[in-house]
């Protein structure tokens, strides 16, 4: 096919690439050591590079030609011939652990580098264009998080915005939100934008030993959303697990008869809004957007009425009849959830307080909090991306893997939100990794550009490729096919040639 000539840039991807090291393997998939790779777009060509992210971790555990370093559902231990000593004193030091800087779950752009994410406090940065490992940022140098999401946001000037858990930091549990400025000061020049690093404000945990677990949060022109989600982690059961010989993973509890509790941030004054709003238990992951209208904010997110979607990735789930053996009990559900910030205080018990055309309802309960109940968009897509220009505003168009009752996606989909319709595209034997959405530089509409999309081929021996789609109609306009394995990956983003740092080149 042909390729837009507009088209630029690098499309960086990251994921979980290798699984056994010497005689030992990890026991669930998003724990394999981070592989990142690259497609870059030059003059209607395709460059194709891939780089096993050269973390501690991966050092450590390929000089020992085993797994050393914990990971989330594998659980590491030292080489068992050390003396007792040694032993006795490594179970100590895991109480807090000391985690991995496996980064394999997203790109983060910082400043103007680019750095491996995953959900702890490490960060690596990479040169987006050799794909070589950089230095290891702790962000608890900077801001006293012990996990941090991998799905920041970036404001109109650059700056990132980011959450974390702060655990049993001063007696206190809380999920702190910082920023991370573009840029840094002109006479400080030589110092990382992570000196400058500022919490935006704080909000104390439900409870001071079960954080939620969250992996993204949302974002308006004038208010930060955070999802509390009964979906926890028990800090007592993850101290002693390296004792007890099992994983993190199963630390995590998720509690369907509990309530999901909304936090709104009002990012001018800092302060969070006093009502309290919430929902039925749910388990998500994704936010894809949300704005405000009418003194309401509207949030979309994907969820679940369970958390089985963890488990599936358990490798000994992942066998060759996958398909067949695996089915999600909960299908993922595109919900919208439509909440008066603005209303009568004097509204009656009972009383729906949404008053803009939509199913979705905020009904106030008997003690004044707010129950809320969402409409239903669509269901079966997963790893939604939008236009990041219509980031915090009113937008149409959600760009997503498509999945049913199995995990693994078969199709990207183009979803309207507004008029519910959706486009597809699938092929026999094909796997879509997150479909990107690039605008094209003289775009008037909300879909004027391109999707970028990883493929694999069920049959290894078919060789995988990249698809470039036309975004308003889904027509294919071209695939770079790739003559080497490549796997299944998370997250990625797309570099235009502009923000590639030219002193990199």
């Amino acid at each position: 096919g042909q390729l837009p000539t507009w088209l630029q840039g690098i499309l960086l991807r990251n994921g979980p690439g290798m699984h056994t090291i010497g005689d030992s393997k990890y026991n669930h998939w998003f724990d394999g050591l981070a592989l990142l790779h690259s497609f870059t777009f030059k003059n209607g060509e395709v460059y194709y590079r891939s780089k096993y992210l050269r973390s501690d971790t991966y050092n450590c555990n390929i000089e020992a030609n085993r797994i050393v370093v914990s990971e989330f559902g594998t659980m590491a231990y030292p080489d068992p011939c050390k003396n007792i000593f040694a032993k006795a004193f490594s179970y100590l030091s895991h109480t807090i652990p000391e985690f991995t800087d496996n980064c394999l779950i997203n790109i983060m752009k910082a400043g103007g580098d680019f750095y491996a994410t995953g959900e702890t406090n490490f960060i690596r940065k990479i040169n987006p264009q050799t794909l070589e490992t950089l230095e290891k940022v702790d962000y608890n140098k900077y801001v006293a998080v012990n996990v941090a999401t991998s799905h920041p946001h970036y404001d109109s000037a650059g700056n990132v915005l980011n959450m974390g858990t702060s655990i049993v930091d001063k007696g206190k549990t809380k999920y702190l939100l910082f920023k991370i400025p573009s840029s840094v000061p002109e006479q400080e020049k030589k110092k990382s934008c992570f000196k400058h690093l500022e919490v935006v404000c704080s909000i104390p945990s439900r409870s001071l030993l079960h954080p939620s677990y969250y992996h993204s949060f949302g974002i308006t022109e004038n208010y930060i959303i955070f999802i509390e989600q009964p979906f926890r982690l028990d800090i007592v059961k993850m101290a002693t697990a390296y004792i007890r010989g099992v994983n993190w993973a199963s630390c995590l509890a998720y509690n369907k008869d509990d309530k999901t509790w909304f936090h709104f941030i009002d990012r001018k004054t800092k302060k969070e809004v006093s009502t309290k709003f919430y929902t039925d238990a749910l388990v998500f992951f994704h936010h894809i957007n949300a704005y405000e209208e009418d003194g309401h904010i509207i949030f979309d997110i994907v969820a679940y009425a369970d958390n089985s979607l963890y488990d599936m990735f358990y490798l000994k789930n992942l066998g060759k009849d996958f398909e067949e053996n695996t089915k999600l009990t909960s299908i993922p559900t595109c919900k919208r959830f439509v909440v008066p910030l603005q209303y009568d205080k004097d509204a009656v018990v009972d009383s729906n307080l949404v008053t803009l055309p939509s199913t979705a309802t905020a009904v106030k309960d008997k003690d004044g909090n707010i129950y809320c109940q969402p409409e239903i968009l669509c269901e079966g897509i997963e790893l939604p991306r939008i236009n990041y220009d219509y980031n915090g505003k009113k937008y149409k168009y959600v760009f997503a893997t498509e999945v049913q009752w199995s995990p693994v996606p078969t199709k990207i989909a183009k979803f309207n939100t507004q008029t519910k319709e959706m486009l597809h595209w699938g092929q026999d034997d094909c796997w879509p990794s997150e479909p990107i959405f690039v605008p094209s530089p003289d775009a008037k509409e909300e879909d004027d550009g391109v999707v970028l999309t990883c493929v694999v081929k069920t049959d290894p021996k078919d060789p995988p490729f990249l698809l470039v789609l036309d975004a308003k109609t889904f027509t294919e306009l071209g695939r770079a096919t790739v003559n080497v394995e490549m796997h299944i990956d998370l997250h990625g983003m797309f570099i235009p040639q502009q923000d590639v740092n030219t002193e990199t080149e």
